[in-house]
């Protein structure tokens, strides 16, 4: 990721900052979510329930874009425009789960009905500030 030296410090479980994610409705209107992620090398990955409004988005119109605020300095934050590189339902259940303790420090209580979908974002374009 093209992420800048000062600013990978956002992306480090302990920072415990949150993303807001734009997505793109049928109507071509944006929809925003705050949502618990974290990263690999090469990708953010954000977790959500299969069917919720930015799944079905994601899934149609795969570009996003995304803010990563630091949570001790709300003028400190990076501009992320990606696009969806992948889709899977394999290991959602424990990638909820790893969320929840890096946010809440407890596992997800998720419901019996609910399938986990983890998103695999590629930044293309990062504007920090």
């Amino acid at each position: 990721m093209n992420i800048p030296k000062n600013y990978q410090d956002l992306l480090k479980d302990e920072t415990k900052a949150y993303l807001f994610l734009a997505t793109v409705m049928a109507d071509g209107t944006p929809q925003v979510t705050p949502v618990w992620f974290n990263s690999d090398e090469n990708h953010i990955l954000v977790n959500t329930a299969a069917g919720r409004v930015k799944d079905r988005n994601m899934q149609a119109r795969p570009h996003v874009a995304m803010v990563i605020q630091d949570p001790n300095d709300p003028y400190r934050y990076m501009q992320i425009r990606g696009k969806i590189a992948e889709r899977r339902t394999e290991g959602a259940d424990e990638h909820i789960n790893t969320l929840s303790i890096k946010y809440r420090g407890k596992d997800w209580d998720i419901p019996a009905n609910e399938t986990r979908v983890i998103f695999k974002i590629s930044p293309d374009k990062v504007d920090a500030h």
